[in-house]
């Protein structure tokens, strides 16, 4: 079993800046603000799987994660659940809570799905604008995929080209904007890519963070620029390479199968798993932790390939460029039908993962990911463990998420983490002029005894 454990952690003794996070997901970006020593007092994640993995690691883990107040469920919660039922604790709230986070789903913005203007999802936004109404929160810190940038190509309705209802086309990014610069929000916005912060996996999103403006407010800088001033320290403070990005076999080799040898799946029955054995290279040691041995990481399970679907894989290896997806001369030789199939590139960053597994292959072996080694490319530890189902499919895709779409949905923890230690910066700039109160909320960590 994982050891549920932050091995990497440290504590400071000073006082540190406090965070909620919304459509939390399996934990990502609360992890990476963790690992900076920010406070989390609470997480709302509605899928039940998601809300499994967080959870387990990072609100049942007492040695490292969430405050988490009694008067709130550690349950899948949806942020309008959340207000109609306890809208009065969270008004409560108001001066206590630091900095607001969160990415709301994306798949409607997304240039690798169907792109729907009206997918109910992208007004998701909204809700999170709502809470920072209530709470008014030194900062703010919103992710999305490169595509809520981009205005939707159609009105929805009749009207001049580029225009809704007769007014320009906007993106859901400049909406989110304006509603935070009417709430008094300096916000600055950038694109910025995963591999740049020691992940191996090129990923680019998209980041917004706002400061809350006030006339005894220092002139902040731009919290971009000096998040790139601050890359090559942060990657040294890791022991990563700051002159090129982590390599995919780099992440993955000690994972591999060729010489490993093989046990039953540790949490899931009827697969097999390899027996872990130890990290081969300082990013995978970085992953692994410090320990006193070598413990085998969850979701390991090995895919079950038909012996056709074996071959053409191994044909797909052999003969296709690795790095890039197959190109239309290869799928029609190969018989695919499958628009998406990218054999990586051992000595390069991973594409951006997806939440479907058959859509990347191994490097050097005929078969596709495992969970285990998605969190590898998006720079989960070790000691995370993932819970829930492995895959779903049909209708149900809309709604559960199982392991590899926890994956593939999440935010590098490391990057997440260096963007935690530039808002930390920034938050200590606000507290020389608005010093933290001396009685902060503190929410006990067992609820039980807090009620006795």
């Amino acid at each position: 079993m994982a050891i549920k454990q932050n091995p990497e952690a440290s504590r400071s003794t000073g006082p540190r800046g406090t965070f909620i996070d919304l459509f939390a997901g399996c934990g990502g970006l609360s992890l990476g603000l963790l690992s900076a020593e920010w406070r989390g007092l609470f997480a709302i994640e509605k899928e039940q799987n998601a809300f499994e993995t967080l959870k387990y690691n990072l609100i049942e883990n007492r040695e490292f994660g969430f405050e988490w107040p009694c008067w709130l469920p550690k349950a899948p919660c949806s942020i309008s659940k959340l207000l109609s039922r306890h809208g009065k604790e969270v008004a409560a709230l108001r001066g206590t809570v630091d900095l607001v986070a969160g990415g709301p789903p994306c798949q409607g913005f997304s240039f690798a799905g169907l792109r729907r203007h009206d997918d109910p999802r992208n007004r998701a936004f909204k809700q999170y604008i709502d809470v920072v109404k209530i709470l008014r929160p030194q900062l703010v810190l919103f992710e999305n995929v490169k595509g809520i940038a981009t205005e939707f190509g159609k009105a929805r309705r009749e009207g001049r080209k580029g225009t809704r209802l007769g007014r320009p086309a906007r993106s859901v990014l400049s909406r989110v904007q304006e509603s935070l610069e009417s709430l008094d929000y300096i916000v600055f916005q950038d694109f910025v890519n995963a591999w740049e912060f020691g992940v191996p996996q090129l990923r680019p999103r998209h980041f917004l963070i706002g400061v809350l403006a006030s006339r005894n407010s220092p002139s902040v800088g731009d919290p971009f620029a000096l998040l790139r001033d601050r890359r090559a320290d942060f990657l040294r403070t890791k022991g990563l390479p700051t002159d090129r990005p982590v390599s995919v076999k780099e992440a993955l080799s000690d994972l591999e199968t060729a010489k490993a040898d093989f046990i039953d799946c540790e949490d899931y029955p009827g697969f097999r798993q390899i027996k872990y054995a130890r990290p081969l290279t300082r990013y995978q040691a970085l992953m692994h932790g410090q320990s006193d041995r070598w413990y085998s990481p969850n979701s390991l399970r090995l895919p079950k390939h038909h012996v056709v679907t074996l071959d053409r894989f191994a044909k797909i290896l052999a003969t296709c460029t690795k790095g890039v997806g197959l190109r239309d001369k290869d799928r029609e030789r190969l018989g695919i039908r499958k628009r998406c199939i990218v054999p990586l590139d051992p000595d390069k960053p991973s594409h951006t993962l997806t939440t479907l597994p058959d859509d990347f292959l191994h490097y050097s072996e005929p078969r596709i990911l495992t969970v285990r080694e998605y969190a590898r490319l998006q720079s989960f530890p070790d000691w995370f463990a993932f819970k829930g189902k492995y895959t779903t499919g049909g209708k149900k895709r809309k709604h559960e998420c199982p392991r590899y779409t926890q994956v593939g949905n999440a935010v590098p923890p490391l990057l997440a983490e260096a963007l935690a230690r530039i808002l930390a910066e920034l938050h200590g700039q606000l507290q020389t002029v608005r010093p933290l109160t001396e009685q902060r909320s503190s929410f006990p960590r067992d609820c039980t005894l807090a009620q006795a």
